[in-house]
C-alpha cells in the first residue's frame, strides 16, 4: 500500500480488536466500532478503517465513506434503532476529514490511492506470513485475509465512478485470498443448513442431527426486536444472541454443542430411522437436567425458586427447555474464567432466565411497570461489556492485592474465596442489572468473608448461651439476665 514511503511505510499498529464501549457520539464512535444491530454489516468496514488509519488516512477515509454509502443502502429511511444519530455522526466525521485526507493523498485519484495500497498490503502482510513456512500466525493471517477483502471491496467501489477496471494482478491476489479465506473459516462449525455443497455432512445425512435442527428452528412465538431482519433458518439460539447480545462465534459453537448434546440422548430413545422425525421429548428433559443440576441445587441451597419456569401448553415446553439449555451453553462458552466459580455463574443464569421468562410470559416488572425485557439488550456484545467484564476485574483486583501482600496461603483470595460468596444469600446485593456500588465491587473479598464469618460466630455463641442458661434451668440455678 503505497501511501507514506512506499513499501517502507510503517506497519499499521491498530489491529482488528474486539468491539468495546462507545462513551459519545463522535470519533471514538467509530474507533469502537459500535454500530447499531441493523447495520452490523458495516462493522468489519469500520474496523479496517481504524486499522489502516495510521498508515494512510486516505484510504480510511475511503473506507468510512464506503461503509456510509452501505448503510444508506442498509436502512434508507433511518427506521432502525439509532441509525440516525450513527449517520449524523459518520457523515460529520467525513465532512471534517475530506480535505485533510486529500491533501494527503499521493496518487492522482482514489481508486489508484486504493489500488497501490491494496498492493503493498498484499505483498507486506499477507504473502511474507505466507512465505515463512512453519511460522506463519493462523489467526494473524486471518484477520489480514479479512482486511484484505475489505479493501477490495471498497477499491471495486472507487473504481465505478472512474470507469476504471481492476488490475489482472489484483483479481488474481483477490482469487487467492478469497480461496484462502474459505479455508480459515472455523472447521469445527458443522453447517446446519441443506445446502448443496454440504450434501455429504453428517448434518444432512443423519436423521438424528436434523431432528434437533429442526426443533432448534422453531421461532413460533418469540418476540423478535422491531428492527429485526430476518435471515434465512435462524433458530432459537439467534434469537437468544439478538435479546442478549451473545458474541456471534459463540453462538456458533454453542449451537454445534447443543445438537450434539441432544443428539445422542435423542437416538438412545428412538434406535430405529423412521422413528427418529422429531426430537424426543424425553431426551430433552433428560438433557436440561443433566445440564441444570448444578443450578437447581444452588437454589435449593439458597432457599431460592428456580427460574425455570414451563409454560401450560404442552406444544410450548420442548422450545422453552431447549431455550433454558442453550441460554445457559451460550452464558458458559462466554463466561471464560467465570466458569471457574460455578456460584457466579448461577447467579448470573438465575438472573437472565428469570428475563427470559418474564419476555415469553409477558409478566410486567413491579419496579418499571414495563414488560420484562433484559437489561443488557441492544447493545454490542453486552454480556462480555457489562456482566463478564466488571466480574474479571475484582478476580484481577483479588490477584494485584494477593501478589502485593506476603500473606500465608489461607488468607490469599483466589477463585474458590469468590465462588463462596455467591454461595451465600449476600450475593443477590449485587443486583441486576449489577450495581457498580455493591460490596463485592468495592471491597476485598477477604473482608466480605470476614464480615459474614463474625456474624455467623456471633449467632454460635448466642446459641451456646442460650443452651448453658437452659441447664441452668434444668438445674433450678438462679441465673442473671443481664450476664
Amino acid at each position: 500500500m503505497s501511501s507514506r514511503g512506499g513499501s517502507d511505510q510503517p506497519q499499521p499498529q491498530k489491529r482488528i480488536m474486539r468491539t468495546q464501549t462507545a462513551g459519545n457520539l463522535g470519533e471514538s464512535m467509530f474507533d469502537s466500532e459500535v454500530v447499531p444491530s441493523s447495520l452490523v454489516e458495516i462493522a468489519p468496514i469500520l474496523r479496517v478503517a481504524n486499522e489502516v488509519e495510521s498508515s494512510n488516512p486516505r484510504v480510511a477515509y475511503l473506507c468510512r465513506f464506503y461503509a456510509f454509502e452501505k448503510a444508506l443502502r442498509l436502512d434508507p429511511t433511518s427506521s432502525g434503532r439509532g441509525v440516525r444519530q450513527f449517520k449524523t455522526a459518520l457523515l460529520q466525521r467525513l465532512e471534517r476529514e475530506n480535505d485533510l485526507t486529500l491533501s494527503e493523498r499521493l496518487e492522482k485519484s482514489d481508486a489508484r490511492e486504493l489500488r497501490s495500497f491494496y498492493q503493498h498490503y498484499y505483498k507486506k502482510y499477507i504473502q511474507a506470513l505466507q512465505n515463512a513456512v512453519g511460522k506463519a500466525d493462523r489467526a494473524q493471517l486471518t484477520k489480514d485475509y479479512q482486511t484484505a477483502n475489505v479493501l477490495f471491496e471498497v477499491l471495486k467501489a472507487a473504481n465505478l465512478p472512474e470507469s476504471m477496471e481492476v488490475d489482472l494482478e489484483i483479481l488474481e491476489a483477490q482469487d487467492e485470498i478469497a480461496e484462502e479465506t474459505q479455508m480459515c473459516l472455523p472447521y469445527n462449525i458443522p453447517p446446519s443448513d441443506p445446502d448443496p455443497d454440504n450434501a455429504n455432512h453428517a448434518n444432512t445425512r443423519y436423521p438424528k442431527i436434523q431432528a434437533v435442527v429442526v426443533a432448534l428452528r422453531n421461532t413460533r412465538g418469540l418476540p423478535w426486536l422491531k428492527d429485526h431482519r430476518k435471515k434465512k433458518d435462524e433458530d432459537i439460539l439467534d434469537w437468544l444472541q439478538e435479546m442478549f447480545c451473545f458474541q456471534k462465534d459463540n453462538v456458533a459453537n454453542q449451537r454445534e454443542n447443543l445438537i450434539l448434546l441432544l443428539a445422542n440422548p435423542h437416538i438412545q430413545q428412538l434406535p430405529t430411522p423412521d422413528q427418529q422425525a422429531q426430537l424426543n421429548d424425553k431426551a430433552v428433559t433428560n438433557s436440561m437436567n443433566k445440564l441444570l443440576k448444578n443450578y437447581e441445587r444452588w437454589c435449593k441451597y439458597l432457599d431460592r425458586k428456580t427460574s425455570l419456569r414451563l409454560p401450560t401448553i404442552q406444544k410450548e415446553v420442548q422450545q422453552r427447555k431447549l431455550l433454558y439449555m442453550g441460554l445457559y451453553l451460550l452464558l458458559w462458552g462466554e463466561a471464560a474464567n467465570l466458569t471457574l466459580m460455578p456460584g457466579c455463574i448461577c447467579y448470573i443464569y438465575h438472573h437472565m432466565a428469570f428475563e427470559l421468562y418474564g419476555m415469553l410470559a409477558g409478566k410486567v416488572s413491579p419496579i418499571t411497570g414495563e414488560t420484562i425485557r433484559p437489561v443488557y439488550r441492544g447493545r454490542e456484545e453486552a454480556f462480555l461489556n457489562y456482566v463478564v467484564t466488571p466480574i474479571n476485574r475484582v478476580i484481577a483486583r483479588e490477584e494485584e492485592r494477593r501478589k502485593e501482600r506476603k500473606s500465608k496461603h489461607s488468607k490469599r483470595s483466589v477463585y474458590d474465596d469468590i465462588n463462596e460468596y455467591f454461595w451465600s444469600v449476600d450475593c443477590f446485593q449485587i443486583g441486576w442489572p449489577l450495581r457498580a456500588e455493591a460490596d463485592f465491587f468495592n471491597l476485598p473479598i477477604e473482608q466480605l468473608r470476614c464480615e459474614k464469618n463474625q456474624l455467623i460466630c456471633g449467632l454460635i455463641t448466642s446459641m451456646k448461651r442460650m443452651l448453658r442458661r437452659r441447664k441452668d434451668l434444668c438445674r433450678g440455678t438462679r441465673i442473671d439476665i443481664f450476664a
